[in-house]
């Protein structure tokens, strides 16, 4: 089929930072049409994020470079730009003759909104805008119930998940088989940290590579914070997809059941949060919203920083404020902590997490912090309350991971726990018992 030598298609990259098994710039390298691969750093978010050395700017800046080091071997160039993605469009389409435009989806209610924006400008030239499923294997609406509404428990969600699961759905895209068809250019340098308003960090990144003897052993390892390679570490890649999660889910398939249902429960999330978008600010259990939370600024950085006195809640907060990582185990024993044991808002250490996390995924850290709340979809009662004593002496016996991130742990100046379990404990269930009188107390 002959094409008009100027005209071309564009592929917006977002999270999924990619140039194999990638569905949307599949299609748009089939589309006929030489294509123009783009990546926006949209203004709006890099500058709502308050640390200069904000360490997923930088992952994404070399996973950037990376794809643009393959493209220039290719003989094309990434085309980066920063600012408002309106206003980029906008320019792109006085510039370009552009025949039609693919993406992937993302279903966050800002991506949504601003997806919508830049629909309406493409609408005003007639080019068209197709979007296409690529970070999930089931999205939005495709996994319900009978009555074909969206499950709010896991259990029967994932077995209606497996039950749909069909070899198609993990068809790899030969997308890196295509590279021909990107658009011939000169490579453009990339804008560097400085000029985004970030400074580099030296750090490794976890690798990419879906690692067999980790898989295999998931289901032994996973709770244990101190094993170097307990978990699979793919967090931040899911969530920039550099790497594809058909890949992924094959390889739990093959390899392990429970690292598959953590893979599911990701979709569970974020098929909530589509649903049910109210839920970045306000309980998915409505009734949680009379809870009358403390909001002590001083116990709220206490935990912040890591100086609880209780040293597996310490350990994960220094981790995650070093690393921009925090083990799972933790993760669950930490948030617990600040809801239960302090009765902080959980959004309090929702968002602090979304700062800090270098994989944070909205849907994730939502659905998890309110799950440890009490407040989310097929939460944890609100009576199960963590004893971050006990789940230390479980899961870190030797007290390794501790000792880590906590040094100081067998020393005077180890601060004393700043509440008691006991009375803390006795202190959440009154609070929350009585919030929900109304409901009987049921969670």
């Amino acid at each position: 089929m002959s094409t008009p030598p100027d005209k071309l298609s564009i592929f917006w990259f977002r999270r999924d930072l990619r140039l194999h098994d990638n569905v949307g710039l599949y299609r748009a390298l089939k589309s006929g049409f030489p294509v123009l691969p783009l990546f926006i750093f949209d203004r709006a978010i890099l500058e709502a994020l308050d640390d200069r050395h904000d360490r997923r700017i930088v992952f994404i800046h070399r996973a950037l470079d990376e794809m643009q080091s393959v493209l220039r071997d290719a003989g094309a160039t990434l085309v980066v730009r920063h600012g408002d993605p309106e206003t980029v469009w906008r320019e792109l389409l006085a510039s370009h003759d552009v025949a039609a435009v693919f993406t992937n989806g993302d279903y966050e209610p800002y991506a949504r909104e601003r997806d919508g924006r830049v629909h309406a400008i493409l609408a005003e030239h007639n080019i068209p805008f197709y979007t296409y499923k690529d970070q999930v294997i089931f999205e939005k609406n495709e996994i319900t119930t009978a009555q074909e509404r969206p499950y709010t428990v896991y259990t029967p969600y994932r077995k209606r998940w497996e039950s749909a699961l069909t070899p198609e759905h993990l068809r790899a895209a030969n997308s890196e088989g295509l590279m021909r068809h990107f658009r011939k250019a000169d490579p453009e340098p990339l804008p560097t940290l400085e000029q985004l308003g970030f400074e580099p960090v030296d750090m490794d990144f976890p690798p990419r590579e879906i690692r067999e003897g980790i898989v295999r052993r998931y289901h032994e390892t996973r709770d244990y914070p101190a094993e170097e390679n307990g978990t699979t570490r793919l967090g931040v890649h899911l969530r920039f997809g550099t790497v594809s999660v058909r890949e992924a889910v094959r390889a739990a398939l093959d390899l392990n059941d429970t690292w598959l249902g953590e893979l599911i429960w990701r979709e569970f999330f974020m098929m909530i949060l589509w649903n049910t978008p109210r839920v970045v600010e306000e309980p998915f259990r409505e009734k949680y919203a009379a809870i009358p939370w403390r909001h002590d600024d001083g116990d709220f950085q206490r935990w912040c920083e890591g100086r609880t006195g209780y040293p597996i809640v310490d350990a994960g907060m220094r981790e995650l404020n070093a690393t921009g990582y925090m083990h799972n185990r933790v993760r669950m024993i930490t948030a617990s902590f600040l809801t239960k044991h302090l009765l902080i808002d959980w959004r309090w250490g929702e968002r602090y997490f979304a700062r800090h996390l270098l994989d944070y995924e909205l849907a994730s850290n939502n659905g998890n912090w309110q799950w440890a709340a009490g407040c989310g979809c097929d939460a944890a009662p609100y009576f199960r309350i963590f004893n971050p004593t006990t789940q230390m002496e479980k899961f870190d016996p030797d007290g390794e991971y501790v000792r880590r991130w906590v040094p100081e742990v067998d020393g005077d100046g180890y601060p004393e726990p700043m509440v008691a379990h006991k009375a803390a404990r006795e202190r959440a269930l009154e609070v929350f018992k009585a919030a929900l009188a109304d409901d009987g107390g049921a969670g």
